[in-house]
């Protein structure tokens, strides 16, 4: 393939996993996501690698299990109703200490609701299922970071022993956008110790979520906060559009983002010192930076495709220095530049 090229947001996910080095993906087909398990149906086994169409979505998170358990870079994708299904799996690997990469391309819910794009899962993906674990969670708001925050997520999930989620919608995955590709190889995979690779002569390892005596999965709990901590620490990512002067911020992400920085230029054009601020990691989430941007703003707007999830956090990173206000748009349907405009005039008393 050549350093530039015309690919879909699901095609470049797919891409990144092939250059990541990921020896297997699991999948099972749901709308709008198809393409990247297709995109994987033709590439892996080019490289010689390791493509299942499994029997179900449990089938497919557990047999990601097995792969990363064997040490192997082991991958996943689906849409929304597909993630419920392998929640169960999610925190087993999560509890396990497993690395593994999970894309979401969202639609539209609840249940099978529909499938068009979609930022509903918002709060499945940040505070996860059963258990207090956590997962990375990346936000791409182009092609371009669909293919690069996948190479991204291999690696973070190798770093941390941990899964990591790529969390994009039906708008990202189906559009096309030029993908200009590295062509330098990526870092090695780490060495993984902790592999079960068969005893050749040494001690055993055991893989495990089942933790039944005494303190034990306390113990365990504490291990995994102390990694959490770490990677609140020193993975928070976010981009900023702006900022520098804003008298009212909009925080977005993905295909929201992509929108709000059309309503910041709009809202310039028209005297309003509007700013954005995109997070690409929605966990760890980027409160300090928020916190620090909302002493000087007047409002903060929360643009998102679900009935109000990703508010939740930006309230928490405000923490009451300024009124927050929210845009969303539920069951498929996308914000539209000129109620972003609408409510930002509204906020400030500018009708």
């Amino acid at each position: 393939m050549s350093d530039k090229a015309l690919m879909t947001g699901n095609d470049a996910i797919g891409e990144g996993a092939v250059r990541a080095g990921c020896d297997c993906y699991f999948g099972y087909p749901i709308t709008p996501q198809n393409e990247l398990t297709a995109y994987m149906a033709k590439h892996m086994p080019e490289k010689g690698r390791v493509f299942i169409q499994a029997e179900s979505e449990l089938a497919a998170i557990n047999m990601v299990f097995g792969a990363s358990a064997a040490g192997k870079r082991a991958m996943t994708s689906s849409s929304s109703p597909g993630i419920s299904l392998k929640q169960e799996g999610i925190s087993y690997i999560a509890g396990a200490q497993l690395p593994a990469v999970i894309a979401n391309i969202q639609r539209g819910g609840p249940g099978l609701g529909n499938i068009s794009p979609s930022q509903a899962d918002y709060f499945q993906a940040t505070r996860g299922g059963h258990g207090d674990y956590h997962q990375i969670v990346l936000a791409p708001a182009s092609v371009q970071e669909m293919h690069d925050l996948t190479i991204l997520a291999f690696e973070l999930a190798d770093k941390y022993r941990t899964p990591v989620m790529i969390l994009s919608d039906g708008q990202l995955g189906q559009m096309m956008e030029p993908l200009y590709l590295n062509q330098k190889d990526p870092p090695p995979v780490p060495p993984k110790p902790w592999a079960l690779t068969g005893c050749k002569g040494r001690e055993p390892r055991i893989i495990r979520s089942l933790y039944l005596g005494e303190g034990q999965l306390e113990a365990q709990n504490l291990k995994l906060q102390s990694t959490y901590d770490i990677i609140k620490k020193t993975e928070v990512r976010s981009e900023e559009y702006m900022t520098e002067d804003c008298e009212f911020l909009l925080v977005a992400f993905g295909t929201s983002a992509r929108i709000s920085k059309g309503a910041v230029n709009t809202a310039r054009a028209q005297g309003i010192r509007a700013g954005m601020l995109r997070p690409i990691t929605l966990w760890p989430f980027p409160y300090a930076r928020i916190q620090e941007i909302s002493k000087k703003t007047k409002g903060i707007l929360s643009v998102e495709m679900s009935a109000g999830q990703l508010v939740e956090d930006v309230r928490l990173a405000v923490n009451g220095q300024a009124p927050v206000f929210l845009e969303g748009r539920m069951g498929g349907s996308i914000p539209a530049e000129q109620d972003i405009l609408k409510k930002i005039r509204k906020a400030l008393n500018r009708e």
